[in-house]
């Protein structure tokens, strides 16, 4: 059976993973882009120097060049939007490869990173399969009142509406459970994936109905560096009254707000709880009280819950951070075991409504996407 590539592309790493079918070899990622970029893969932790994405595919072929026999058959991409047009995985083209670029405006913070690793890709296997997997595609088929914002109608039809990110996670959460909970196929179950970049998710019967994330990256839950959700009247007083340029204010909400923002300090939620300080238990309070607003929200989307997912770094790390968003929640029939969550066990509820830990696993929807494909 022929090999398949998968990659992840941030703006400061490349996560990848090789697989023979179904079954995943090993993994490993390229983080630190720039001049001190670093190789982590099982066994191997080493510097390579200064890298950009192109840099760093080469890196990760050359670490991979043992465990290949030949050029992969198959090569998956994340891709963070898909827009209106990509509802399911796309093979590569010269077309599609415009269509994505063109919807770079949308999610600046990540389409780049995922078209450079595409192009790195393509130059080194012009003869493997490529295809693009959208963390959009997933949301699409939302019930229109969950889909539109109450501005001028074409605004709708021209594409300004709520997409929904995080998707090939919420894939995997939902087909995962489908195969292991078959009591959960048709229920009503929140996904909270939670991470540098977080989004909630309602789903019912393994569909999505409804996401905290809307037109771009920045809505909903409060994130590593990103503010969540904002008035609009925040940006205009900026621009028009502050004299902020568009770009400085695009900066500051991408990369200077969220956690790092209101902590001053850092946006790894590690740090921040050992930190101490005053402000860094402000911004995990304020993260927190955002998640369980939110959860209210998608019960009422759902009108009830059968099930909580916590997925993501923090959401499959952070004991504290389950335990705070459980807290007073049993009005939902949420309530957490201490001991089971402490340990990061799969069930950690003591409520009604089943309450679970799951990591998540993009890499295995992208290559299961391409394995579809490769097999007609």
């Amino acid at each position: 059976m022929s090999a398949i590539l998968t990659l992840n592309a941030g703006s400061s790493s490349v996560k990848f993973a090789l697989y023979e079918g179904a079954e995943r070899r090993l993994r490993g990622q390229v983080d630190r882009l720039g001049p001190e970029a670093r190789l982590r893969m099982e066994g191997t932790d080493r510097a390579i120097g200064a890298a950009d994405h192109a840099g760093a595919l080469a890196a990760i072929l050359d670490a991979l060049a043992p465990h290949l026999d030949g050029p992969p058959a198959g090569v998956g991409h994340r891709v963070v939007h898909g827009g209106t047009e990509f509802d399911a995985p796309a093979v590569l083209d010269a077309r599609v490869l415009a269509r994505l670029d063109a919807l770079t405006p949308l999610a600046p913070l990540h389409q780049p990173h995922n078209l450079a690793a595409i192009r790195a890709a393509l130059d080194a296997f012009p003869e493997a399969l490529q295809v693009a997997c959208f963390d959009t595609a997933f949301h699409r088929g939302h019930p229109w009142v969950n889909d539109t914002f109450a501005l001028p109608r074409h605004l709708y039809d021209e594409g300004i509406r709520r997409y929904g990110f995080h998707g090939l996670s919420y894939d995997y959460i939902t087909a995962h459970l489908a195969e292991t909970e078959p009591e959960l196929r048709k229920a009503r179950v929140v996904i909270c994936h939670l991470g540098n970049g977080a989004s909630m998710c309602a789903t019912r019967a393994g569909r999505s109905v409804g996401s905290t994330m809307g037109f771009s990256a920045l809505d909903g839950l409060a994130m590593g560096t990103r503010c969540g959700q904002l008035d609009p009247g925040v940006v205009l007083h900026l621009i028009g009254e502050r004299g902020m340029s568009v770009e400085a204010v695009s900066d500051m909400l991408y990369r200077e707000s969220g956690l790092k923002g209101l902590s001053g300090l850092s946006h790894d939620m590690r740090v921040l709880e050992q930190a101490g300080t005053e402000e860094a238990e402000q911004a995990i309070a304020y993260f927190c009280f955002r998640i369980r607003r939110e959860l209210g929200a998608m019960a009422a989307v759902l009108g009830g819950l059968d099930a909580v997912v916590f997925c993501g770094g923090i959401g499959e790390n952070s004991a504290p951070v389950r335990a705070r968003v459980a807290e007073g929640m049993d009005f939902l029939g949420i309530a957490v075991d201490p001991a089971a969550n402490a340990a990061n066990a799969r069930d950690i509820g003591s409520g009604p409504v089943r309450v679970m830990v799951i990591p998540t696993d993009e890499e295995a929807v992208i290559a299961r996407a391409v394995e579809g494909v490769l097999q007609g």
